[in-house]
């Protein structure tokens, strides 16, 4: 039987009892990723800086999980305009094999700024 262990991270957390994210056996499962920069509430002015806030905070998650980049399965991008390549700097970045990059969703049209969520398998 797999146990259930909370993420939480420096810099980022939810103002109810969710933590960022949660590893059950192989299998790490982030909530909502806000855009905040570290350890506050403030949101950047440019989709660029929240992208790049989004990125220090998933990079921290799977750290806290034992894990890494090469692990995300999938990640889920919300943001609130058409992305006109603003998010591909980062990802290649972070993937840049593209022969072994996770799947991506961007949902385009929500919300005010970006937030992101992700999957990953660990194995140990």
């Amino acid at each position: 039987m797999s146990s259930r262990r909370s993420i939480e991270i420096d810099g980022l957390s939810h103002l109810t009892q969710i933590p960022v994210a949660t590893r059950i056996g192989p299998l790490l499962v982030s909530s909502v990723i806000a855009p905040f920069d570290p350890g506050t509430r403030n949101v950047p002015d440019t989709v660029e800086d929240q992208y790049a806030n989004i990125f220090r905070h998933v990079g921290l998650m799977l750290e806290e999980a034992g894990a890494d980049w090469s692990d995300v399965a999938k990640m889920e991008f919300w943001t609130p305009t058409a992305d006109k390549g603003t998010l591909d700097p980062f990802w290649v970045e972070k993937f840049p094999d593209p022969a072994s990059r996770p799947a991506r969703h961007t949902h385009v049209g929500h919300g005010d700024s970006a937030r992101a969520s992700f999957i990953a398998y660990i194995e140990d």
